[in-house]
């Protein structure tokens, strides 16, 4: 069984900003299999996908990003998942945009949904597939930066990640984390 974490915000306020690009993707997936979210009592929207799709848990955080980690530590402990198991998806400010990195045991990186998340676990040992979204531009702040949307030309390169990031979670469910990591880091 594997949980995949998109990391956001909820609200209308934040749709499709550089910061919802975990949302983004678990849209796109469930969408692509014909699945709808649901609230569920784990502080988060789930769906699940059907068995010819992987089967996998999705799950979309309503705690807001900076607390994440008691969504996916209540998931993760009702579904018995290991950690090993969960692949949490963020956007990342080191990475230039549509440039995607799968990362196991690793710090946050300055990252707070990911600091929460350990700190919630317990443990490092999870997958996080890393979604360049780049520097800000000018004087523009971090803070408003990923709180800004993507441009049209942006919005392609998303597109174009999303079906490899799918392929990447086949991958990962059928020869673990070191397979991917081998094989997507090398082809992006």
């Amino acid at each position: 069984m594997i949980l995949v974490v998109g990391l956001g915000n909820p609200g209308s306020k934040y749709e499709n900003t550089r910061h919802n690009v975990g949302f983004m993707f678990l849209d796109f997936l469930a969408e692509k299999a014909g699945v709808d979210f649901r609230p569920g009592r784990w502080a988060a929207d789930v769906a699940r996908l059907p068995p010819e799709s992987g089967g996998w848990w999705l799950a979309k955080p309503t705690t807001f990003m900076n607390l994440s980690g008691q969504s996916v530590a209540r998931l993760a402990a009702y579904h018995q998942i290991e950690p090993s198991r969960i692949i949490v998806v963020h956007d990342d400010l080191d990475l230039e945009p549509g440039r995607l990195k799968v990362v196991f045991d690793r710090g946050p990186g300055g990252h707070n949904g990911i600091k929460s998340i350990i700190e919630q676990l317990g443990t490092r040992q999870f997958v996080r597939l890393r979604v360049g979204i780049g520097r800000p531009p000018g004087f523009m702040t971090p803070a408003s930066f990923v709180l800004s949307r993507f441009g049209s030309d942006e919005r392609q390169l998303l597109t174009e990640g999303f079906v490899k990031m799918a392929e990447l979670l086949d991958l990962f469910d059928r020869q673990g984390v070191t397979a991917a990591m081998n094989l997507f880091n090398r082809r992006t």
